[in-house]
Formats: structure tokens, sequence, C-alpha cells
């Protein structure tokens, strides 16, 4: 195998056809610059209420916190009504601290910040965009780790063409990298991992149907952007699910 076979390798268009529409994976090119960044500000921005609303579903200890903090309002006030008040004033808070984190995590988001270099002239870094008719409407990242194994990263779909199997022609083209790449690399890689603090379950049921197993969950996982203040680690918290499928 010649060195531009090597680097060409895993890169070709990949499709999958869903009735009259295919969905087309393909290498990352300077063109997708604007719409590759909108997609992903966008998906990450999702995060923002996910964490907030529906990630409180899943916290009891901080649902106890906000209910103490109501209990006490009305201890003082003596004002049911006041104390009702207080919910809504908890929430906006814990909106305002996953807005916060959020944002800290794109600004250190390095790899986004200069898609050319870290993607295209990178040998351990990957990037493919999936497209409908000519549209970008996804995106995903492969980054080569120090232990031989392969993270996917960075997927996002554009909000208007999800559940249309955009996910999975994006999860499929990174597994089949991965497996070209174990096939020819002296250095074998063995795994795929993921990590997400997602809340919805749609992102999760795809690593499944992908064939990744959750190995383990951090709860209380430090998000890249906090900065781990009182109030932070009052209303903001997320559980961290591993994933890891292994290559045969």
């Amino acid at each position: 195998m010649t060195a531009l076979d090597k680097k060409t390798m895993g890169h070709e268009p990949y499709a999958i056809l869903k009735e009259d529409r295919t969905v087309v994976v393909r290498r990352y090119t300077p063109s997708d610059n604007r719409e590759v960044l909108r997609i992903f500000h966008e998906g990450m921005m999702e995060m923002v209420t996910d964490t907030a609303f529906r990630g409180l579903l899943h916290h009891p200890e901080s649902q106890l916190l906000y209910s103490a903090i109501t209990v006490t309002f009305y201890v003082f006030t003596g004002s049911i009504w006041l104390a009702c008040c207080i919910l809504p004033l908890v929430l906006g808070v814990r909106y305002y601290y996953s807005w916060k984190v959020v944002n800290g995590y794109l600004e250190r988001a390095q790899d986004m910040h200069d898609i050319d270099q870290n993607y295209m002239e990178s040998s351990e870094h990957y990037l493919w965009v999936a497209e409908i008719g000519r549209t970008v409407v996804g995106l995903v990242a492969v980054h080569c780790l120090q232990d031989g194994n392969m993270e996917l990263n960075r997927m996002s779909v554009d909000s208007h063409f999800q559940r249309q199997r955009v996910g999975v022609a994006l999860g499929q083209q990174v597994l089949r990298f991965a497996r070209l790449h174990a096939h020819s690399s002296s250095s074998a890689t063995t795994s795929v991992v993921l990590g997400t603090t997602t809340y919805t379950a749609a992102p999760h049921r795809l690593y499944q149907a992908l064939g990744f197993r959750c190995v383990g969950i951090t709860e209380g996982f430090c998000t890249p952007g906090t900065e781990r203040s009182l109030l932070e680690q009052a209303f903001y918290r997320v559980r961290h699910h591993h994933y890891q499928l292994d290559l045969h």
C-alpha cells in the first residue's frame, strides 16, 4: 500500500439510501467551514436546555437542594406566593449556568477554531460531513488516541434533518474508517470510544444501535468550561456516559 493509499483510505464517499433521500458522507473540505461551524454551534446550544431542564429529572440531589431553598424561603417570608416564585428563579439560574458552561466549552474547543489546520493538515484527526442533496446536514470527527484507540467526537446533525439516518451514516463512516485503519496499521486500533453528557434518549439509542456499549458513568462530570465555583456546582451538574466499541 502506497503512502497516498494510506492517506485516502476510508475517506471515500459513503452513502445510505432513505426513501427518496440519499445521505452521503464525505471528508470535510474548506468550503464546508461555515455550515460545519453553524451545525456544531447549534448542536452545542441544544445542550443548554437539555442540561438545565431534562437533566434536572435525573439528579434527585439537585431537586432536594432546590426544594430546600423553596422551603427555607417560605419559612423566612411566610408567603406561599413568594415561595412559589422561587422555583422559576432557580430554574432560570440553572439555565444561565448551563448556558455559561456550554459557551465556555465552545471557547475551549480549539480544534473547531481552525478546522482546516486541525483536520486537513493532521494525520491524527479526521472530520467528515454528511450531505443530503448538496446541503451539509451533519458532521463527525475522529481523534486518534495515544493508546492506539480512536475517539468519536463532534457528532452533530442539523435539527431540520434529524431522524433521517444522518447520525447512522456518520457513525458507520467512523467505524468503517476505524476498521480499515486497524487492518492496515502496525499499532492496530482496538476500540472506538466516545463520551456524552446528553440526557436525550435518541443519541444513546443511536450509539447502542451502532454497537457501542456503555462502560461507565461519571456523576458530577467536570465539563471543560466549568469554573467549579460554589454557585456553578449548585446549579450545573451533569453525568458523563462512557461508550466503547471493540473492533474485531
